[in-house]
């Protein structure tokens, strides 16, 4: 089972948001295991924590760091310690790793032998260092996004309060891996830097920290941090806690005032909150958290793009990255379904490269046959135009995934009919317009869209996304 959803098991299984730390810190270990040796009295109080918390955490996270200033009967430590952590529950490792050079043994330490479920890494070496850990692909990893540290603040906020580095990280680890595998560990009692990372990041797991410090309001933690879904958002258990004798007692009490709080929070839900602070837009656009989220993970960008016709435009939409979002890529698939319904076809084809992975999730969907014309005919093998079997005087529907002047999709579709195939009706999810559906109809075609540039370019700009410049300049364009 992968981390993420082993996670939400537990967490729908214990109702919980809530995890415990497990740090055998001598300096907080309660006085009644103080008369023993201290390694013995930690394992005690550590036995008595996992026993006292099982059915009311969604995970356990034990601090690498504590362990080690153990020496080798910490290691030890450890080691009993998530022996005895019930298998059902995710154990996320603290590690705060940042050695790039031992990061691929590492990797295969922890998870491989140590069996925990996640671990907590530093940003700073990039997405070189993170890699190794991503290769295991039922673990997940928690980039150190935000520290509440007040020396580190002259860092984090660099280098503009408007813009500071913790953002940068979260947008700049989006693109290492996908939402069930890389989280962000965000430390914080301001619940405005918690809105921030969340809207940059709307789909990944937030592992909340420091919130329980001095001038920190729960209530505005949670609706700034749950994600569209109002899950998302994993909140420690107060250390101070941790000592007591009746923590089963506290903890369920602590649940229970956590949940009315997040039930609160969806009672008083707001979708635009997710991805916008502050904006209500009228007459809401079907498609409008879809665009965003697009937005949001870097599929459409806006600057100087140079196409692959050589012209210039001022925006440049990657849909490879959908692939990577299994959540996005669904609703992706969901647009051209809706219009696919309505077309008479006998099998789809998908246009070289671009387009293939959303032809298949297609034909999966709607048990349609798949075949696509080849970018170009390979000088060995079987030579052909076509890959996939189809009989001459069959009608396909031919899926891309944006129309710009028109060219590939219809050299695509000419491969087609000179196989005897016909072709009708071509399918894309963005339609840069200005007449490109009329150069298909020219040609014989029908061209269907899912959005138009012009909707998503109004769309981001009623939602703050691109400001009255950039949509002047879009609009001229």
């Amino acid at each position: 089972m992968i981390f993420s959803d082993k996670l939400q098991t537990v967490i729908s299984q214990n109702q919980s948001l809530l995890f415990v730390g497990l740090d055998p810190n001598i300096e907080m270990m309660p006085a009644r295991y103080e008369s023993q040796n201290i390694i013995d009295g930690l394992w005690q109080w550590l036995q008595f924590i996992i026993s006292e918390t099982a059915d009311f955490v969604c995970a356990y996270k034990p601090t690498l760091g504590f362990y080690e200033a153990l020496g080798i009967p910490g290691l030890e430590l450890l080691q009993k310690t998530l022996a005895d952590i019930p298998h059902h529950i995710p154990i996320i490792l603290d590690a705060k790793h940042s050695d790039l050079n031992t990061s691929t043994i590492f990797a295969r330490t922890v998870f491989t032998e140590w069996q925990v479920d996640a671990i907590t890494l530093t940003p700073y070496t990039g997405q070189d260092h993170v890699a190794p850990f991503l290769v295991y692909p039922d673990k997940a990893v928690f980039i150190l996004c935000c520290t509440s540290n007040p020396g580190a603040e002259a860092l984090q906020q660099y280098p503009t309060p408007e813009s500071p580095l913790y953002l940068q990280v979260a947008k700049e680890s989006r693109n290492w891996g996908t939402p069930e595998q890389l989280g962000l560990e965000v430390g914080t009692t301001n619940a405005e830097i918690l809105s921030q990372i969340r809207a940059v990041a709307p789909e990944r797991i937030i592992m909340a920290r420091s919130v329980w410090g001095e001038g920190s309001n729960l209530n505005k933690i949670l609706a700034a941090g749950l994600d569209h879904n109002r899950n998302g958002l994993l909140i420690p258990l107060p250390q101070d806690m941790l000592g007591a004798v009746n923590l089963s007692e506290e903890m369920q009490s602590l649940r229970a005032e956590i949940n009315q709080m997040r039930t609160q929070v969806i009672q008083n839900d707001s979708n635009c909150a997710v991805w916008f602070s502050d904006v209500i837009v009228p007459n809401r656009h079907p498609y409008q958290d879809l665009i965003l989220q697009l937005y949001d993970i870097g599929c459409i960008m806006f600057g100087n793009y140079v196409q692959a016709s050589g012209a210039t435009f001022p925006y440049y939409i990657d849909l490879r990255k959908i692939i990577s979002n299994p959540q996005v890529f669904n609703q992706v698939l969901s647009g051209y379904e809706e219009i696919l319904r309505d077309l008479h076809f006998d099998r789809l084809a998908g246009i070289p490269y671009g387009s293939l992975p959303t032809a298949t999730g297609l034909s999966l969907r709607l048990h349609c046959p798949m075949i696509f014309p080849r970018k170009e005919v390979k000088a060995h093998g079987t030579r052909r135009l076509i890959e996939g079997n189809f009989y001459p005087g069959e009608t396909v529907a031919i899926v891309d995934d944006i129309l710009i002047s028109g060219k590939s999709v219809m050299e695509g579709a000419e491969k087609l009919k000179s196989a005897g195939l016909n072709v009708h009706d071509i399918v894309v999810f963005i339609d840069h317009e200005q007449g490109v559906k009329e150069r298909l109809s020219a040609n014989g075609y029908r061209g269907h869209a899912v959005l138009k540039i012009s909707e998503i370019t109004n769309i981001l700009h009623q939602c703050g996304k691109i400001d009255d410049e950039q949509f002047s300049a879009l609009s001229e364009f």
